[in-house]
């Protein structure tokens, strides 16, 4: 397979059960092949990406020191501003040639969990940015609920199954922006090759080169969407609690070539975690003698917090 392949939600929103089961059965299939789609039918409508970018552009193009007000200390970059080259992929030194900006989630009716995440940094010097930047992941998140729904039906799961997991989970909407180059980067890339550690990944911005993904034969193809397309990734958690059924593939973006150093890149991906409490057991139905259990038993939380470790931003 030499590109990624494209679904369309509407078909499994239509009454049409047909359409519907084409839908599970299309994304079912690329997940198991190679982990990523491109997604049309969405609910993130043209205007309300446009108002996003123009946000993140406006905060990114922000005074250094007004930015690094927004770095807060103790969380593992939790919310607000990560400065940049602070992460490195799983396994590496360097660091990445990135900053980026964390919204996190708007929890209802669940005043205990809300104690445990931390809040959402207000940027007081964009009134719209908040604003803009909730809107966008309640619209992300809605789309990622289909997504998964959709997936249990193919695990042979109740449709529902994900939805008590992931309302209210732990997801991030981290706005990504990639400076100009300005001397020639030693080994670092705009991001290392590495692996997502949620759920699924819901990406806005692959539209242009730079993405890729690899492929069952180790080749390095690009994921390019078009403008109306999200890319949409499984994460390591899904991988996990199919017993690698579901594939989490490793993908990089690559430094662009060096007539285009001097532009920057803008990048939204929607990391769709679960609340920190799920168990990521491998799923009875995805083990049996040719797909003996591949992983230990862990919660989502215990999980992430292994993770978070791993790249460097928790100590």
């Amino acid at each position: 397979m030499q590109n990624i392949p494209s679904v369309n939600l509407r078909d499994f929103l239509s009454d049409d059960p047909v359409r519907k089961q084409k839908f599970v059965n299309e994304i079912g299939k690329a997940y198991e092949e190679i982990g990523f789609v491109a997604l049309k039918g969405h609910f993130l409508d043209d205007q309300l990406a446009e108002n996003l970018y123009k946000e993140v552009q406006n905060f990114f193009n922000l005074p250094l020191e007004t930015k690094e007000k927004y770095e807060i200390p103790g969380i593992g970059g939790q919310r607000g501003y990560v400065s940049f080259g602070k992460e490195s992929a799983k396994g590496r030194k360097e660091g990445d040639l990135k900053e980026f900006f964390h919204f996190g989630q708007y929890v209802e009716n669940d005043p205990e969990l809300e104690k445990t995440y931390p809040s959402n940094v207000e940027v007081v010097e964009l009134p719209n940015f908040n604003s803009t930047g909730k809107e966008a992941y309640k619209m992300l998140e809605k789309t990622g609920i289909y997504v998964l729904r959709a997936l249990a039906i193919y695990l042979g799961l109740d449709e529902f199954y994900f939805d008590n997991y992931v309302k209210n989970g732990n997801s991030i909407l981290r706005p990504i922006h990639y400076p100009p180059i300005t001397q020639e980067p030693e080994k670092a890339v705009r991001a290392a090759a590495h692996g997502d550690i949620n759920l699924i990944t819901l990406l806005m911005g692959a539209q242009g080169k730079g993405l890729q993904v690899q492929n069952h034969n180790g080749e390095w193809i690009d994921a390019i969407a078009a403008d109306d397309e999200l890319v949409i990734n499984v994460g390591d958690m899904l991988s996990r609690h199919s017993n690698n059924r579901l594939k989490s593939t490793i993908h990089q973006v690559v430094n662009p070539p060096r007539e285009l150093w001097g532009t920057s890149r803008f990048s939204i991906p929607f990391f769709m975690h679960p609340i920190s409490s799920m168990p990521l057991n491998c799923l009875e139905n995805c083990i049996d003698e040719e797909n003996p259990k591949k992983f230990d038993d862990i919660t989502a939380g215990e999980f992430l917090h292994q993770r978070l470790v791993e790249l460097g931003l928790i100590k």
